[in-house]
């Protein structure tokens, strides 16, 4: 059966928190993904990094503090402060819940109006092994759309969906500004459009909707 674009699509993830309410009033309040981004309660023990970082890809600088800005209002703590860098602009905060969040922009000025309009949202996954994670994926039904050998790997995904890239663990983990140590639950699950699995890193798969 030939897989599409359509039925390996990543509508939305969903975080798993102690205190589901608050972590959803802490998500409104600081950047409002509205259902892309899903909460249900869990107790599943957890502790340092969960394998994963939520990147949100946005067109300036302006930008990039005004969305990290509401989320430090709202209770996120500082990881990587917000600054300029080689390939661009862009910081990294914690949520209540735990979750890294990377905010960047590749462009080091602001090109336009304010605004708080976000182009992408993208899951890293942190993973053992790139090319044994990308070649799982690949037969799972998702298109490579850039590899740069072992290290980093982005996959397509039809507009409006959740992109898919891949690091490895411990270059994630450098990435967002924390120890790559952690154990226990991912406390997060990618929703799709296809069937549901479980990949080598145990990230759960979710059919949305179910």
């Amino acid at each position: 059966m030939n897989i599409t674009a359509a039925q390996t699509a990543i509508p939305a993830v969903t975080m798993e928190a102690t205190d589901a309410a608050a972590t959803e009033a802490f998500y409104a309040a600081a950047f409002g993904l509205g259902d892309k981004l899903r909460v249900r309660a869990s107790q599943a023990p957890t502790s340092g990094f969960r394998g994963f970082v939520l990147s949100l890809v946005v067109s300036q600088p302006s930008t990039v503090d005004s969305l990290i800005g509401t989320a430090l209002e709202a209770g996120a703590t500082v990881v990587k402060p917000a600054k300029k860098s080689f390939w661009g602009y862009g910081g990294v905060f914690q949520a209540p819940d735990g979750v890294l969040w990377k905010i960047a922009t590749s462009n080091k000025k602001d090109i336009g109006p304010h605004t708080r309009e976000i182009d992408d949202i993208v899951i890293l996954l942190g993973v053992d092994n790139v090319k044994a994670t990308k070649q799982f994926y690949i037969d799972n039904g998702l298109t490579v759309a850039k590899s740069f050998g072992s290290k980093y790997v982005e996959f397509e995904a039809p507009a409006g969906s959740i992109k898919l890239a891949l690091y490895g663990r411990k270059a994630a983990a450098k990435d967002a500004g924390v120890d790559p140590e952690g154990t226990g639950s991912h406390r997060f699950a990618i929703n799709t459009t296809g069937a549901p699995y479980t990949d080598p890193d145990g990230f759960a798969w979710e059919t949305a909707g179910a």
